[in-house]
């Protein structure tokens, strides 16, 4: 195994990992972030390494904390004027209700503990604030390849479809919907603003919009 989420893997392959991933879309950051009952100008960017998604963040007018295990994708990051803060995506050092979203990209599958992600994540939010994830879908033929290849890799990766995704989405408290479905699909989370309906999941599993991809 390589690790607490896969970091050493990640470490190792820093330097290059701008050179063969793509950058993050801003339409598909857009999307997640329209479900926001507030205005989205703080984000943690969680998971995410060099910046990639902090940089598209920032083309759309939010300010973006890299928050990573790997300090080798950190130091990618910090050098191209991305900040980022080292810790553990389920012991996140900020208080409650301190952002407007939470974004992750390509990234879920590789953290150790999911559950505790997300509920931290739903923690740090404030209320209307939104958590997008960006996630593969193992049950399409490129997903599986996907899962193939990872495991291969002796990586620890643990992926989700999408209405699981949004099911442990709502479990945390958050109202969850599946947007563009498909090998590459988005999950987002929104949280209540009454504190009443924190733990109503009843939207959790909507799909918003898209078509499915194999």
């Amino acid at each position: 195994m390589l690790g607490h989420g896969d970091v050493r893997f990640f470490d190792l392959i820093a330097p290059l990992y701008d050179v063969f991933m793509p950058p993050v879309r801003p339409e598909d950051l857009r999307a997640g972030l329209a479900f926001a009952h507030r205005p989205v100008e703080r984000a943690v960017d969680l998971g995410g390494g060099t910046g990639r998604a902090s940089r598209t963040l920032a083309e759309l007018g939010v300010d973006a904390t890299v928050v990573d295990f790997s300090a080798g994708m950190l130091r990618r990051a910090r050098a191209d004027g991305v900040p980022g803060v080292r810790a553990d995506a389920a012991q996140l050092p900020l208080r409650d209700d301190a952002v407007d979203a939470v974004v992750v990209t390509d990234a879920l599958h590789h953290f150790p503990d999911v559950p505790g992600t997300l509920q931290e994540v739903a923690r740090v939010l404030a209320p209307g604030g939104v958590l997008v994830v960006r996630e593969f879908d193992p049950t399409t033929r490129r997903g599986a390849a996907l899962v193939g290849v990872e495991s291969l890799a002796q990586m620890d990766s643990r992926f989700f479809g999408p209405r699981e995704l949004a099911g442990m989405v709502a479990e945390v408290g958050l109202r969850g919907h599946v947007v563009a479905p498909g090998f590459g699909y988005t999950v987002v989370g929104v949280k209540p603003t009454d504190a009443a309906a924190v733990g109503d999941g009843a939207d959790a599993g909507d799909t918003a919009s898209g078509t499915p991809e194999a």
